[in-house]
């Protein structure tokens, strides 16, 4: 249902919108920094060495340390800790030795995949020796115990909270394995999100500040330019009125 235009509104055409569009200038260079810091942030080596030889441009940073910020999520995502714990310290150790709460939450992750695992006796002892006394220095890290060791007393009943039985979902391995990219990230003095998905939120920001005052052709959320092929979605009916 849609409902009348509050009075004043004004309400921009497609075809004026498009002009509009086309009006503003953004330079080819620019748009291949905008490619290029997505792949290398998404961590498409392939895709970014390929890229920066078409576009002649040179990556914001050696193109080893994406295939080992890879390698690190995907240990992290096969619930693989220890592995991912120890490639973190070869690529930077002090991203660890400064961030004691980044090496809980890895810690933290280690203790759910004995729990996964049904080794009770080992996330015992890995909870006492490692995190207990962590707990003891933050009510933050005390709380996350706690709330870790919930899972044993549930015994992956489906009565489960919520709160708790997300320790045991992918979505909490993804969760962990994006806190050490953005750290490795940091470190590497490189930005923690892709200035691509900063730019499309700071859309949705403008779209809604304009929606206020006028009636106007909004992109489509689920339209997003397929970098990783170079190419464009071709879809003409990108816009609609909301």
């Amino acid at each position: 249902m849609r409902f009348p235009m509050p009075a004043g509104k004004q309400k921009i055409i497609q075809e004026e919108w498009e002009r509009r569009l086309h009006e503003v200038q953004v330079s080819k260079y620019d748009l291949n920094r905008l490619v290029m810091d997505y792949l290398v942030i998404e961590g498409y080596k392939t895709a970014a060495e390929e890229f920066s030889r078409e576009a002649g441009m040179e990556s914001p940073v050696d193109f080893e340390s994406i295939e080992s910020r890879m390698n690190i999520r995907e240990a992290l995502q096969r619930g693989d800790v220890s592995d991912a714990i120890t490639r973190v310290n070869d690529l930077n150790p002090e991203i660890l030795d400064t961030n004691p709460a980044l090496y809980f939450r890895l810690q933290q992750q280690k203790l759910i995949e004995f729990i996964r695992q049904g080794n009770i006796p080992e996330a015992l002892r890995f909870a006492q020796e490692e995190l207990a006394p962590r707990g003891e220095e933050s009510p933050e890290f005390l709380a996350e115990l706690e709330r870790t060791m919930a899972l044993l007393a549930f015994e992956f009943s489906p009565l489960t909270p919520p709160a708790i039985s997300e320790l045991l979902s992918p979505v909490q391995r993804m969760k962990t394995a994006g806190e050490v990219n953005s750290a490795i990230l940091e470190s590497l003095s490189q930005g923690k999100e892709a200035k691509l998905v900063g730019l499309l939120k700071l859309r949705q920001w403008g779209e809604n500040l304009l929606g206020e005052r006028a009636e106007f052709p909004k992109m489509l959320a689920n339209i997003i330019p397929r970098l990783g092929g170079h190419g464009r979605s071709t879809n003409r009916n990108a816009y609609s009125y909301e």
